[in-house]
Order: C-alpha cells, then sequence, then structure tokens
C-alpha cells in the first residue's frame, strides 16, 4: 500500500525505532523545503529556527550549492572514492586553505574521517593519545561531544550517558567557565595538575566547545579560552577546540575561537562544513601532531565526495571577503533584541550564548517547552537545550532573511507572552 503521506504516520510508530527524537516534538511529515521555510505535506509553512542542528547553516537548497551538485552529478563525477585523489577533492583543499586557513595563519592539515562530528571527536582523541603518549582526557562540565563510546567518555549529559550500557572510560571532568560560583575554574585545573596527590591523570589533550550547544548555549569568556590553552602547554596536552556545532559562522566568525587569540593544536569540524547538510566532518590537526599511520583511523566513507563540492561552493559563496561576516553581526543584534524581550517576561530569565548561536534561559524546561510547543502551533521549528532543557534556542540558518527572520522571533515573543498569561491566570 502506498505511503499515506498526509494522514497515515503509522509506518514511522511501526518500524522506526523508539530512538528516533525531534520528530516526537515535530509532528509532521516535511516534503520539502527552501532556504529558512520547511513545509509538510498538508502545505503548512515553518520557518526553521533549527537548522539540522546547525547542519544547514546557509539554509536548505542553496540555489548555487544544488546547481553544482546537479552538474557534478550529470557530468559522471565520481560519487564515492575512500580516500582516493580526486580532483573534486583537490579542488575543496585548494579553496579550504586559501580562503579559510591562510588568512587565519592556520597550518592546519585537514583529516578527512567518517561523516559524523562524532567520528571527529573519536579521531582527535585517538590523535592527542598517540602523540603525547598519555591516556587522559580533560572535558568539561556540560559539554557534548557525541555518543559514540570514546566521545560519550567527554559528554557530560548522564542520559546520553546512561545509553552506553557500560562506564564511559579515559576523561576527567573539570568544571567549565563559571559553572561553580565564584570558583576560578583555570586556576582550579592548573593547581589540580601541578599538585602531584591532585588527582588528576597528565592530559593528552584538553578539550573544550567555546560555547556549549547542546550543555545549554554556555559561552566561554575570551579569557576562559585563553586560560585553557596556557594550561594545556603548560602542562604538555593538545588543546582540542570542539567547533562541530559553533563553527562555520553560527557565532559570528569562520572558527568561533578566531578573535581569541588562541591557536588550537586540533579543531574538530562537522554539520555546515559541508554546506548543503550533506554528512561530512573533518579534523583539522597542526603538522607536528599529524601522528596516525595510513588507514589507523580509516572509515569507508572518509571524505564525501559530493560534500567536498558543495562545501567548495559554500566557502567561495560565503567566506571569501567579510561582506557575510558583516552581515552575521548584524543579524545578531537583531536576535539580542528580540531575545531580550522575551527574557524580561520571567522573573530571573537571561541570555545566553553569542552571535547567532543565543537563547533565553527561562528557568525551567517545562516552561521551555511549552513555549516551543505553541511557536510549532504557529510555524516556527524552535528547540530546547541545557541540563534541564530550560533554554529556549535559536539556530535560524545564517542566510535567513530579515522579513522572515523577524516573524519568526515575533512568533517566539507573542507564544512566550502567551505562556507568560498563562501563568499568571494560573496563580
Amino acid at each position: 500500500m502506498p505511503f499515506d503521506k498526509t494522514n497515515d504516520r503509522s509506518i514511522f510508530t511501526q518500524r522506526e525505532s523508539d530512538a528516533r527524537s525531534y520528530c516526537r516534538g515535530f509532528d509532521a511529515v516535511f516534503t520539502h523545503a527552501r532556504g529558512s521555510e520547511l513545509f509538510d505535506a498538508d502545505g503548512k509553512r515553518y520557518i526553521d529556527f533549527l537548522a539540522g542542528c546547525s547542519s544547514l547553516n546557509y539554509g536548505h537548497n542553496d540555489p548555487d550549492m544544488k546547481q553544482a551538485l546537479v552538474d557534478h552529478l550529470m557530468g559522471d563525477k565520481l560519487g564515492h572514492a575512500l580516500d582516493f585523489h580526486t580532483d573534486t577533492k583537490g579542488a575543496f583543499l585548494e579553496v579550504f586553505q586559501d580562503l579559510i586557513l591562510r588568512p587565519r595563519d592556520m597550518d592546519h592539515k585537514l583529516m578527512f574521517i567518517g561523516p559524523t562530528g562524532a567520528n571527529a571527536v573519536e579521531a582527535a582523541m585517538k590523535i592527542a593519545r598517540k602523540s603525547t603518549g598519555r591516556q587522559n582526557i580533560i572535558a568539561f562540565t556540560n559539554g557534548f561531544h557525541g555518543v559514540t563510546m570514546g566521545a560519550l567518555a567527554a559528554t557530560g549529559n548522564g542520559y546520553h550517558r546512561g545509553g552506553a550500557g557500560m562506564m564511559p572510560q579515559g576523561v576527567t571532568r573539570m568544571p567549565f567557565d563559571n559553572y561553580a560560583d565564584g570558583v576560578d575554574s583555570v586556576a582550579l585545573l592548573d593547581q589540580m595538575l601541578s599538585d602531584a596527590s591532585g588527582g588528576v591523570d597528565a592530559p593528552a589533550a584538553i578539550m573544550m566547545e567555546t560555547v556549549q550547544g547542546e550543555g545549554g548555549l554556555n559561552a566561554a569568556s575570551p579569557e576562559f579560552v585563553r586560560g585553557v590553552e596556557a594550561v594545556a602547554r603548560k602542562h604538555g596536552a593538545l588543546f582540542i577546540v570542539d567547533d562541530i556545532q559553533a563553527g562555520c559562522g553560527r557565532t559570528g566568525t569562520f572558527f568561533s575561537f578566531e578573535e581569541m587569540g588562541v591557536t588550537p593544536d586540533i579543531v574538530t569540524m562537522a554539520k555546515s562544513v559541508s554546506g548543503m547538510g550533506l554528512p561530512m566532518a573533518l579534523v583539522l590537526v597542526r603538522p607536528e601532531h599529524d601522528v596516525m599511520g595510513p588507514a589507523e583511523h580509516n572509515g569507508t566513507f572518509r571524505g564525501n565526495t559530493h560534500a567536498f563540492l558543495t562545501a567548495k561552493t559554500a566557502i567561495e559563496k560565503f567566506w571569501a571577503d567579510n561582506v557575510f561576516q558583516r552581515q552575521l553581526a548584524d543579524k545578531a543584534v537583531v536576535l539580542t533584541t528580540a531575545l531580550s524581550e522575551v527574557a524580561e517576561m520571567f522573573d530571573g530569565a537571561f541570555l545566553k550564548g553569542r552571535g547567532l548561536m543565543q537563547g533565553v534561559d527561562v528557568g525551567t524546561g517545562e516552561r521551555a517547552s511549552e513555549i516551543c510547543g505553541l511557536c510549532f502551533g504557529k510555524g516556527l521549528v524552535i528547540e530546547t537545550s541545557g541540563n534541564e532543557d530550560q533554554v529556549v534556542k535559536v539556530l535560524a540558518p545564517l542566510t535567513t532573511p530579515d522579513a522572515i527572520f523577524r516573524e519568526g522571533l515575533d512568533i517566539l515573543i507573542q507564544s512566550a507572552r502567551e505562556v507568560k498569561a498563562s501563568e499568571a491566570a494560573g496563580q
């Protein structure tokens, strides 16, 4: 029997694993998308403030990337190439070198691994351990680095860690910036590593997100990031920045750490690095730490040929000059202004994040979920994050037109206002 895409949800509940998640909160059958808009089988339009968890920073079906991909397919170019040399990979490497690495004075080499962010984290941890001969990795409270076993050890979320079925090993967790009131987290980290009885094994690496996406949009200060790098250098550890969600312009610059005065030994990237939502992940590693032997970390899909093409197109289109970056700064002001209005509605609510990776901590997960549920009913796809899902989190495509961006923010403000009114009426 043909699938009735308009009314029938039974195939999903019958045949899709209970591990499915986003579809539970966004109960629609989506059929097509353009830019920052989604459309379901009933023809309803939604504004997308989720963007594939920042996998679609340039929106859905960018016309230039789409055309490049169509031309590639129609020209019988390679669709899969393991890690062969190809003209498509070579063109991507040249553009990434010329427009991303060299202007930022970065000498990193690119390691193509499996197509997920978790795989990039796994590879980064393996590189650090092999390069230093040490095993311990230091990660931070509320960090999220993936749910494969190695990456999961560095992930703070207890729910996800519980899914492992065993105790993840090899990671020491330390407090993130401003995690504990009155505690200088950098000084504490340095003191514990300097003390032979501090109980923390000498680390192979210290790994962090500059903005903790799933952890609740906790934004590290530049001083904290520089301090963590300094501690890593002092104690012979590699400094790893996980830029999987915060990179590719999400925080206002291509890399989230660009204006902080640091040079990570390793940078992990995925999500929007392909430009179009195609699976692709990268590990950027400084040459002296490029220690993995041939195929020592491998995968059948290391290097997505189609993603090389769309990634190259995205970089040429958006990062050849600073016009796009200036637009991001302007849009971030609009976002901050709107979120401030939401925060003013609830006692104790406050803004979190930076750039176009911002949200509002509204106090409870129940309230945040109610706001997001009302948003969805009004045609806005937006999610929560944080240790108790208490943060309403905006991850709109960076290319969202101003009118659509403001329309979505208006829906958010209206939904928050309705929740506030409902709470007041219930008192």
